[in-house]
């Protein structure tokens, strides 16, 4: 099938340029991940993601991980399966 059909849209350069090295370290092209992403739309009649609304608890841990508060180191996996009691 002829690929004739073009996509346009406006997007922050830092983020784009971020997620075009993401890309690269993939061996992907931006019009290979676009095309990637509209098959997958397709073969899950939606899009391939759960979108969410993060809850009070989720939105106060991503704050504090931004800002470096909180944080509890493991060594490895199985410091962090004893330290989550699991």
């Amino acid at each position: 099938m002829a690929k004739t059909a073009t996509v346009r849209a406006r997007i922050d350069p830092e983020l784009k340029a971020e997620v075009e090295r993401l890309f690269k370290g993939l061996g992907l092209s931006t019009t290979e991940a676009i095309n990637l992403f509209y098959r997958q739309v397709k073969l899950r009649n939606g899009l391939p993601f759960s979108v969410v609304i993060p809850n009070e608890t989720t939105e106060k841990v991503f704050k504090d991980t931004d800002a470096k508060r909180n944080l509890i180191r493991c060594e490895d996996a199985e410091d962090m399966f004893q330290k989550l009691g699991i």
